[in-house]
């Protein structure tokens, strides 16, 4: 059987740490170019995609410091128990 007690994980300092300085730059290249953005993005056809791209981008990189950083402090989901019949 085995034990968990007395084990600890590592917490992801570096990972939140990197996440957070390249969600940074995101935000921070999103807001001096927005007119290049928006000119872009106006254009149509195939630049009509960017903007959606673009979301998940900043999803995925904004979520991923977020839960890093949730669990650096210690806070995670809680785990459903498995029902036994």
């Amino acid at each position: 059987m085995a034990n968990s007690y007395g084990s600890k994980k590592k917490k992801p300092i570096g990972k939140m740490i990197a996440m957070g300085i390249v969600s940074a730059a995101l935000y921070g290249a999103l807001l001096t170019n927005q007119e290049t953005i928006n000119g872009s993005f106006a254009k149509g056809g195939f630049f009509a995609l960017l903007p959606i791209a673009t979301a998940f981008i900043f999803s995925f990189v904004h979520g991923s410091f977020t839960g890093h950083f949730w669990t650096v402090l210690g806070i995670e989901a809680a785990k459903k128990k498995r029902e036994v019949r």
